[in-house]
């Protein structure tokens, strides 16, 4: 006979260090994905949350077109902003990127 007998191996169900260490790279992996990609872009999600909330009548803020105004009006949604002299604009409070200083517009 050619062919040698197959047994079957005993299917361990307990727990063992082996299936630890199998896991622990993906593990390890999904820690150093978190720090250094999800928890800063959820820092910056926060501070441009709070940033919008705190936008009030006077603040000179840019927008993501690169507009610079200062704002004239606040509103739930929307915000309109002076861009020159008589010439205002309504514009989504989302497309807020940043704050400017006070003065900021004068010295452009």
């Amino acid at each position: 006979m050619f062919i040698t007998n197959a047994y079957a191996q005993s299917a361990s169900s307990g727990f063992s260090l082996d299936s630890i260490g199998s896991y622990l790279p993906f593990l390890l992996l999904f820690v150093l994905l978190y720090f250094l990609m999800i928890r800063p872009q959820q820092k910056k999600q926060k501070e441009q949350r709070d940033m919008l909330s705190a936008l009030a009548v006077g603040d000179e803020v840019l927008t993501a077109g690169g507009i610079v105004g200062k704002i004239t009006k606040v509103t739930d949604n929307f915000i309109t902003l002076e861009i020159s002299e008589g010439t205002e604009i309504i514009i989504q409070k989302t497309s807020i990127v940043s704050m400017l200083p006070n003065g900021t517009i004068e010295n452009l």
